[in-house]
């Protein structure tokens, strides 16, 4: 388990991280989520010991992570796969590792099976694609077999089957028992992995919840329509003072976009009107939608709108 009480890091006037309190249960996977500068990183390193924390504590299992006794054999780390000596192979990257930390080299063969690396361990790190420097990273965090895994963007270059097996595979690290922090951009894959959610902003905590709540609570389901008959329906729906806003489809047709209601309630309206509907559906929140709703006056940078 991981615990974050009350942690705050500042470099002169800037609060990276400002009073964070959470923590990562045993069992499931938490994602780590934030815009760019949010604190996400810096969080990360002060757990492990990296950064000093300005104040609060981080403990894992109940240990700052300085008094562990057996660091890698309790927590398993990525926070960056390119800190390998370049002309280095795969295995003796992870022997020395293993060896420095008195875990038998046996672990060594089989971290490189787990991540699809056996292939290519004599092969020099400097070599290795984006993604295959991130499974070289998993094999790292993962060589001596620890309770805890912190990971900072993990999929990062892998392609689409790699991404899903990161997937899976982190979820069979939880099933086991583990207590797994993983921190993403992809929010789509978050929302496949992630069974709960840390949300940070400008360094503050914004939510820490279940991944179905979060998007539950913090976006909206609108139900979309089309009809043959729009303008009438439009006319009903401003007589029924029901908000909507217009949109194409991927035919180039037009469809209104109506959020606060069910699909139920607005066929119902269709009917009593005698108004046919092409199309009534429902387009569910996402991730997507939630982490930009709660996250919006926390972005560090922003994009100008169109012609301004």
């Amino acid at each position: 388990m991981i615990e974050v009480t009350n942690l705050s890091k500042h470099y002169g006037k800037v609060r990276a991280v400002d009073d964070l309190t959470f923590t990562v249960k045993p069992g499931v996977v938490t994602g780590f989520l934030g815009p760019n500068g949010a604190g996400k990183s810096t969080t990360m390193r002060m757990i492990v010991g990296l950064d000093r924390p300005t104040e609060g504590i981080a403990l894992i299992d109940g240990k700052h992570y300085k008094d562990l006794k057996n660091p890698l054999r309790e927590v398993g780390t990525l926070l960056d796969a390119k800190a390998v000596h370049p002309n280095r192979s795969a295995a003796k990257h992870l022997k020395w590792i293993a060896q420095s930390n008195g875990i038998p080299s046996s672990r060594v063969d089989e971290v490189l099976g787990l991540v699809g690396l056996s292939e290519v361990a004599g092969k020099s790190a400097g070599g290795f694609s984006l993604g295959m420097g991130q499974r070289l990273g998993l094999a790292t965090a993962l060589i001596g077999d620890p309770g805890v895994l912190i990971l900072d963007e993990p999929v990062n270059g892998l392609d689409p089957e790699g991404i899903r097996w990161v997937r899976s595979f982190l979820k069979s690290l939880a099933a086991e028992g583990r207590s797994v922090l993983v921190s993403s951009h992809m929010l789509s894959e978050m929302a496949l992995t992630a069974d709960d959610l840390v949300v940070i902003g400008q360094g503050r905590l914004i939510a820490e919840t279940t991944t179905y709540d979060f998007v539950k609570n913090s976006s909206k389901t609108h139900v979309l329509v089309r009809s043959e008959n729009m303008q009438e329906f439009e006319a009903v729906l401003g007589e029924e003072q029901i908000v909507y806003a217009k949109e194409t489809d991927e035919e180039g047709r037009p469809v209104l976009v109506i959020d606060d209601q069910t699909t139920d309630y607005i066929g119902a309206l269709a009917y009593s009107t005698g108004i046919l509907l092409q199309q009534l559906s429902e387009r569910k929140a996402s991730l997507e939608d939630a982490f930009i709703t709660m996250t919006g006056d926390s972005v560090q940078y922003r994009t100008d709108k169109a012609g301004e």
